[in-house]
């Protein structure tokens, strides 16, 4: 972060003004650092049989390109066209009414007008319409068409890895124009001629490898949960060790890799350690981890659609290789987009498992009746609203909490009530943050999609001004000090956010605050939270 901008310097920098005396298509593709990640390792590459494997930079002229690159692309989109419905319908219906311009947080964070999500479907839209479209071959420029040229190519790469897929346009759009899958869509032909980024494609090819995004060993995934047992042992006297791979257990559990490895979303792991606990211990419900399908992420999302495929398979396979009723999923975002509304017609319906029921409650999830696969937040809140579980929300008394509905949950899944439900249960003091800019309205963390790097740290930084901005609002009215959220990707992009804006606030998993305020049976008398902090009330003791 270096090189980033102090933010008030970046902040009287954005401009939403468009420029005078320019069209759009006249203005060319300035692709500068701080807004681009690096490009695609190339054993990465290899590892994905991707096509056009080589070192490139984007900053160079010539990106390495084969000889017929633009009939690799032109075929490509006609391939799609011919197979998406709903995108040869969205490449058609846009009447360019401007309803999303001011929608997308990169565009209100940045101030330029190709970050408009109407402007930046028109990148690939022009080139449809130009090889597509009897007025765009007639007409030309008049029609809003235009030859795929190497300047076009290039701006399209810079500005769709410039889209977080977000959906929050789509949710203005009249005409109901899904701008993400555009995205999608653009980023499939990209990779069509090896034009990915080190974000997406060494994530995608460490869990083809090693079943998570971040390529770590079974034996290494388990020294990871391991650690934070002793560590829930040292604050409660519990000893909380999991299973690992346990044929015939009740519940398979899969959780972003970013849980096991990375803070905040550590905390996060040791609340769903404690959660098994207590219902092993209370109810007897036996709950198997995966040291195989050791990741619920699924970055393929951002690759083509048969990656997507692909790793969403692996859970599927291990659930039935265990042979477990159904599966439990922990707080990640683009799983649930994919698993909500990909999964049937990629590789479900998953008949070998069985409808989820809570064995506990015994309340039926309908709605995972086809996916067999249930979000953590609605089980907890299934336990909570039976009176299954023992609280005392008093230990999350120090924190003031408003939420951030992370988007592919909350627009992608309709998981808006369970998340807010489980924290007015574990905790006393929660603010909503205004309305525009929560539930299917929510602002993006500005890193989704792939974007969660470091050397792009001004684009994220600009992507997520409209999410701290509301934060900040919030801290400053109610001193909110702690923003929870379901999303792996969250948690990971919150912290610098929150602390470059300086909202004063910190970042937590839902299921931290279900940790700090669940009983467990046969527990000592706790003196911190999770983070070893002391609990409200212990402050004496923890000097002492």
């Amino acid at each position: 972060m270096s090189d980033l901008p102090k933010s008030d310097e970046l902040f009287s920098h954005i401009d939403h003004r468009p420029p005078k005396g320019k069209d759009w298509m006249d203005i060319p593709v300035d692709i500068r650092p701080g807004m681009y990640c690096y490009s695609a390792n190339p054993k990465s590459m290899e590892t994905l049989s991707a096509p056009n494997v080589r070192k490139w930079n984007p900053l160079e002229e010539d990106w390495l390109l084969p000889d017929n690159w633009q009939e690799i692309l032109h075929n490509g989109l006609k391939e799609r066209l011919e197979k998406f419905r709903s995108f040869k319908v969205f490449m058609d219906i846009c009447v360019r009414c401007g309803a999303c311009a001011d929608k997308c947080h990169y565009f209100i964070g940045t101030g330029d007008p190709k970050n408009m999500p109407v402007l930046r479907a028109e990148l690939l839209r022009s080139v449809y319409r130009n090889d597509f479209t009897k007025a765009g071959k007639i007409l030309g420029r008049l029609a809003g068409a235009r030859p795929m040229t190497l300047e076009v190519l290039k701006e399209w790469w810079y500005y769709f890895f410039q889209c977080s897929e977000c959906r929050r346009c789509s949710v203005f759009c009249p005409y109901g124009i899904d701008t993400a899958e555009i995205t999608i869509m653009g980023r499939e032909l990209l990779n069509l001629l090896g034009l990915n980024i080190d974000w997406i494609a060494t994530p995608v090819s460490n869990c083809y490898q090693t079943g998570n995004h971040l390529g770590i060993q079974p034996h290494a995934f388990k020294d990871m949960l391991e650690f934070f047992v002793e560590d829930i042992e040292e604050i409660t006297g519990v000893n909380c060790t999991p299973n690992y791979n346990k044929k015939g257990a009740d519940i398979l559990f899969i959780t972003p890799s970013g849980d096991v490895f990375a803070d905040p979303g550590t905390y996060t792991c040791m609340g769903y350690l404690m959660l098994f606990q207590f219902l092993k211990d209370k109810y007897g419900l036996d709950v198997t981890w995966s040291t195989y399908a050791s990741e619920g992420g699924n970055f393929g999302f951002f690759t083509s659609h048969e990656t997507m495929k692909r790793l969403n398979a692996k859970m599927y396979a291990e659930a039935k290789r265990l042979g477990v009723k159904w599966i439990l999923g922990g707080e990640c975002g683009h799983m649930w987009r994919v698993i909500h509304q990909y999964m049937d017609t990629m590789n479900g319906p998953a008949d070998h498992l069985e409808v989820p029921v809570n064995p506990i409650t015994g309340t039926t999830f309908e709605n995972a009746a086809s996916t067999k696969m249930v979000h953590i937040t609605e089980f907890t809140a299934d336990l909570i609203k039976h009176g299954k579980l023992d609280l005392d929300p008093r230990r999350n008394d120090n924190l003031k909490i408003t939420f951030h509905d992370s988007c592919n949950p909350a627009r992608g899944m309709g998981l808006l009530e369970e998340p807010r439900y489980v924290i007015n249960n574990v905790a006393n003091h929660f603010y909503e943050m205004p309305a525009n800019t929560i539930r299917e309205n929510t602002f993006c963390c500005g890193s989704g999609s792939g974007l969660n790097a470091g050397e792009d740290m001004e684009l994220r930084m600009c992507g997520g001004l409209p999410r701290a901005n509301a934060v900040k609002y919030m801290a400053d009215k109610f001193d909110v000090n702690m923003l929870a959220c379901v999303c792996a990707i969250d948690r990971a992009a919150l912290p610098d956010l929150m602390n470059y804006w300086e909202t004063g606030a910190d970042v937590t998993g839902v299921h931290e605050l279900v940790g700090n305020a669940l009983i467990l049976p046969g527990e000592k008398k706790r003196e911190t939270d999770l983070r070893g902090e002391p609990l409200p009330g212990m402050e004496e003791e923890a000097d002492e």
